[in-house]
């Protein structure tokens, strides 16, 4: 069975697009003000994790609970990320071809894996491995295993990672021995072995594993 990992956020799905109107929405349940929403947008900037929840009643010594504005903002994540029908159509044609479809993710696994059943990829993926899994995140190896064994599969039998982030979702698959597919975008680091591919759109992604299957 042939392998892909994918990445979640910025590959799959666009966060970027869905984080600040969550962020507002969020305020604007719970009365936060104008100064808790803008540490929000900066501190929430990359990856959201429970701890940040906390972090922010501190700052800002706020009555509502750590684990309820935790909550209210996986809610809201959870009904602003979509995944478009193109790139599950596409995941839905690799299942189809005979791949194991992994995602391997830098974040909390609750807030993640809420984001895949929401958006219906929960139901075209065999494993997923989250950083907060294991406090371990990308470029580690042992995250890459993980998703592997989770998909019911060995990483030593090769495959391939998919992702936006050069040294995390590519330098990381190289130093695991999988082939990989870059989404251009971010800029790329000073001696970090090239992409196998380098495309514009997941879906274009698709299409080359696709090919490898014919």
């Amino acid at each position: 069975m042939r392998l892909v990992l994918f990445d979640l956020d910025g590959t799959l799905v666009d966060r970027q697009l869905a984080y600040g109107g969550a962020v507002a929405d969020l305020c604007h349940r719970y009365g936060l003000g104008p100064e808790a929403e803008a540490w929000l947008i900066s501190e929430l900037a990359d990856r959201a994790n429970a701890v940040d929840f906390f972090r922010l009643c501190e700052v800002f010594d706020l009555e509502p609970s750590a684990a309820e504005l935790w909550r209210g903002y996986i809610d809201l994540m959870v009904a602003a990320v979509t995944c478009r029908a193109e790139v599950l159509e596409g995941l839905a044609r690799l299942r189809a071809a005979g791949w194991a479809i992994g995602v391997i993710t830098n974040g909390a696994g609750d807030i993640q894996r809420a984001k895949l059943a929401g958006t219906g990829l929960a139901s075209l993926v065999d494993g997923v491995a989250a950083s907060g899994d294991l406090e371990i995140r990308k470029p580690d190896r042992r995250l890459f295993e993980l998703g592997a064994t989770r998909c019911g599969v060995s990483l030593a039998d090769g495959g391939w990672m998919v992702g936006d982030n050069p040294t995390g979702d590519i330098g990381g698959g190289h130093q695991a021995g999988l082939r990989t597919i870059w989404l251009r975008g971010r800029p790329w680091p000073d001696g970090l072995p090239a992409a196998y591919h380098v495309v514009d759109d997941v879906t274009d992604a698709i299409t080359i594993l696709l090919a490898e299957t014919e």
